[in-house]
């Protein structure tokens, strides 16, 4: 049982919590993810996952492993589905004192110290790296060779994705995850950072591991 002493020094840490939407679709490397999920070290964390499938047997299947997870409304593009899926992780973070808000995609295998890692340097949105394809293409722009590979560390982008990126709550109370003309809202995310005069931060050294082979985007409706 955890002493006071110990309750306290973890209320020190700050409170984040750790998720994605997902779908059946990604059920080829929920293993795997889960296995990431439960390495994590980070002590004062929690994790859900907003299940948007039409029906709950995706829903039963993670819930089998333990993980915690929330049935989302199903749309017929995914697109909207995700977005929908991860406005609920949004308002779960402001409504229950989160301080921040790690969007860790159901496809992307972390270090086991990664929000460690991200919160030490004191930023708002901060993006680890997941590489596009088997060209090494990073989800983090613009980067050069020599600061991927050769001189990894802090370095302010553009933008990147929504698969590894440690986000503020300040940030999501004025940014709401959305999307037009059937594109994801990974992209506006970044372009409401940029009008907001956010600055954004990829951490060069977070380097995860991005399991896409199995995943077949031509055949979803968007």
């Amino acid at each position: 049982m955890q002493t006071f002493n110990q309750k306290q020094n973890l209320e020190r840490y700050p409170k984040v919590l750790v998720g994605c939407p997902t779908s059946f679709h990604k059920d080829y490397c929920l293993k795997q993810y889960i296995q990431g999920l439960n390495k994590l070290t980070y002590p004062r964390k929690d994790i859900l996952l907003i299940e948007n499938s039409q029906n709950n047997e995706y829903l039963n299947l993670i819930e089998n492993f333990e993980i915690p997870v929330e049935k989302g409304p199903w749309f017929k593009g995914a697109i909207q589905r995700i977005i929908t899926s991860r406005n609920i992780l949004r308002k779960k973070v402001l409504d229950e004192g989160y301080d921040f808000f790690l969007s860790l995609e159901q496809d992307v295998i972390p270090p086991k110290d990664i929000i460690e890692r991200m919160l030490r340097h004191a930023k708002h949105v901060v993006s680890g790296i997941y590489f596009l394809d088997e060209k090494l293409t990073a989800k983090a722009f613009p980067l050069t060779k020599e600061q991927l590979w050769d001189d990894p560390g802090l370095y302010e982008i553009g933008s990147a994705g929504l698969g590894c990126v440690l986000i503020h709550r300040s940030i999501l109370e004025s940014i709401e995850f959305r999307s037009e003309n059937k594109e994801f809202d990974d992209r506006f995310f970044y372009k409401d950072c940029k009008e907001k005069e956010i600055p954004i931060f990829c951490d060069t050294s977070i380097k995860c591991k991005h399991l896409t082979k199995e995943m077949h985007w031509e055949t979803i409706e968007k």
